[in-house]
């Protein structure tokens, strides 16, 4: 399996940033994932929110929010653990 890219500091942009967030959907996930207590899986953000989105695509804006640094994403057995990164 792949290691998930996560970029360091010196990588992250603004405009990787705004450009993530420009899509209301991904503001809503960065959001709430930003107020949770710990790390969640496609799965428990599903069920935690008000969203109604194909894990497919959920895992697309994880993917977005990722590469722009505003996000974390650990890999465990099968499940991917999500969370707000602190350092943005």
């Amino acid at each position: 399996m792949r290691p998930l890219y996560h970029p360091s500091l010196k990588e992250i942009s603004v405009q990787g940033i705004l450009y993530a967030l420009s899509d209301p959907v991904r503001v809503r996930i960065y959001a709430e994932l930003a107020q949770a207590d710990s790390a969640m899986n496609c799965t428990a953000f599903v069920a935690h929110g008000d969203l109604t989105l194909p894990k497919s695509t959920l895992s697309q804006h994880f993917k977005v929010l990722r590469e722009a640094g505003l996000i974390r994403s650990e890999r465990r057995a099968s499940n991917s653990r999500i969370h707000h990164d602190a350092r943005s």
